[in-house]
């Protein structure tokens, strides 16, 4: 257990955040307190989550002071990794995929005391929005770099430090929307039962779903892709369930931490790859039992593990409805090789 910042120091990153001792470190100030009347001003709208529009995007209400904690307090160190997404479009995968190849000289993904064998992703990797609002930066200091750190939050949105380079890098996964609004609808379902998919369908589509609008959400950061390659990563859940090995390949090299070619050929991308597979993962303890923590409404670990696949869209949304989705993208996205 690292139970100190000096302790953390002297080891070597990324270590799971769980395993970070909280009681050895000061409570940062309140973001509620620095940042509740400019997030009380904004517009609201009720749905399924409250949202407050800053700056263009639907912000979880919950979440955003603690997102503009994390957008004007965070300071990257030039070897963080940031992984960053639209939820419901992969997270909890490239957490896993993204801690078990940087971690793998400490932690060899065949090895059976692995952590992703007895922690769930996100109790690895933490969620900068709930840091903030839970005052834990002072935990997020004592990590021992590389530090992998997970967002939601935009690529406008992110702390201008980050975007700007000095080395910190950022990796992005996006997914058809059509199965986001299924996996959205099914994971907050389980804090709202009575959540009809009409109503989380059209929240997608006039983007006041949280972190919406969506398109735009992904053109952020696929524009930030193109500008920037050697910064910024930008990956589709259909290629990487299409051809893991490979882009886990491309990840690791992006991250500074390629395979070696005795890797190779002891088969330690294989390992990777079966370590965070959907079945695998899903049949771990730890991810069958328990609740997410320090999380607002915390969720059930196994919430995270649905299907993990594609076009499961067909069996919730009329072809009418499917059209108009994607209609909407393809206006949206006109200009990019993205479909």
């Amino acid at each position: 257990m690292l139970a100190s910042s000096s302790t953390c120091m002297a080891a070597t990153g990324p270590v799971p955040f769980k395993d970070i001792d909280n009681g050895a470190f000061p409570v940062a100030r309140d973001p509620e307190e620095e940042f509740g009347d400019l997030v009380v001003a904004l517009p609201r709208k009720e749905q399924f989550l409250v949202g407050r529009l800053y700056k263009g995007f639907w912000l979880p209400e919950y979440f955003a002071p603690g997102m503009l904690a994390f957008q004007r307090r965070f300071t990257p160190r030039p070897d963080d990794v940031v992984l960053t997404s639209y939820p419901k479009c992969g997270t909890t995968w490239l957490k896993a995929l993204a801690f078990a190849a940087m971690a793998r000289d400490a932690y060899p993904p065949a090895a059976a005391d692995h952590p992703l064998r007895r922690l769930n992703p996100h109790a690895c990797i933490p969620f900068m929005e709930d840091i903030f609002i839970e005052r834990r930066e002072a935990m997020l200091d004592g990590l021992p770099s590389p530090r992998l750190i997970n967002t939601h939050t935009p690529y406008s949105l992110l702390p201008e430090k980050v975007t700007t380079g000095g080395g910190c890098k950022v990796v992005y996964i996006c997914r058809d929307p059509k199965d986001m609004v299924v996996s959205l609808y099914h994971f907050i379902r389980r804090l709202q039962p009575d959540l009809s998919f009409v109503d989380t369908f059209e929240s997608v589509l006039d983007g006041t779903v949280p972190y919406g609008p969506m398109w735009d959400h992904i053109l952020g950061y696929w524009h930030a892709s193109v500008m920037h390659p050697d910064r910024v990563l930008f990956l589709k859940y259909e290629d990487l369930l299409q051809n893991t090995g490979e882009h886990v390949r491309k990840l690791a090299e992006f991250m500074g931490r390629p395979f070696s070619a005795a890797e190779e050929t002891e088969g330690t991308v294989a390992s990777v790859v079966e370590l965070c597979s959907f079945n695998k993962m899903k049949n771990f303890e730890a991810n069958k039992t328990g609740t997410t923590e320090g999380n607002y409404n915390s969720m059930a670990h196994d919430a995270f593990f649905r299907k993990g696949v594609t076009g499961d869209w067909v069996n919730h949304m009329s072809s009418e409805m499917a059209s108009r989705l994607d209609e909407i993208f393809h206006d949206k996205l006109r200009g990019t090789v993205l479909t």
